[in-house]
């Protein structure tokens, strides 16, 4: 079974190194675009999200994860936030966050973009917050790194179906 959808599943990478060239704004706004998209429970889209090119707060942003290197490295972050005010299941609106990002991740890839999910800068949330001028209101759910790749030599493997199945029943 072939599409393009499970290519672009089966080929994305997390991209970590990328060229000094720009990401365009239409682009940066496509990938948001992409994961508005996501499902969400009750259709809330409880999604906020903050595009970030200025060197100087990618920098500021960068001393708050040990992966400052990417940041820096990143000509554009999207920081993707839950906005307290529109949840109504933490759980859902958690998972909903992920399909949002995921989407996104997607839509790099079809972009001829590369991505990478951060999540361990999510210790340093109210920083990060303050940053970026934003309320408590603001859940950071996670950084996006983005950029044109300066590679394409990732490789990654993917366990056999048979060791994550528990049972057909």
């Amino acid at each position: 079974m072939s599409s393009p959808v499970l290519e672009a599943i089966q080929k994305r990478r997390s991209i970590r190194e990328y060229t000094d060239h720009p990401v365009e704004s239409d682009l940066l706004r496509e990938i948001i675009r992409a994961g508005t998209w996501a499902p969400s429970g009750l259709n809330n889209q409880p999604w906020r999200f903050v595009i970030i090119t200025d060197q100087q707060t990618r920098h500021r942003l960068a001393a708050q994860t040990h992966y400052g290197h990417i940041v820096k490295a990143a000509p554009a972050l999207i920081a993707v936030y839950l906005d307290q005010a529109a949840i109504y299941n933490e759980v859902k609106d958690h998972q909903a966050a992920g399909a949002c990002i995921e989407n996104m991740l997607l839509a790099t890839e079809a972009l001829g973009l590369g991505a990478v999910w951060l999540g361990q800068i999510l210790q340093n949330k109210q920083e990060v917050n303050d940053i970026l001028g934003l309320a408590d209101d603001y859940d950071l759910m996670a950084v996006l790194a983005i950029g044109h790749p300066a590679h394409h030599d990732q490789h990654s493997q993917r366990k056999p179906l048979a060791d994550v199945i528990l049972k057909e029943i």
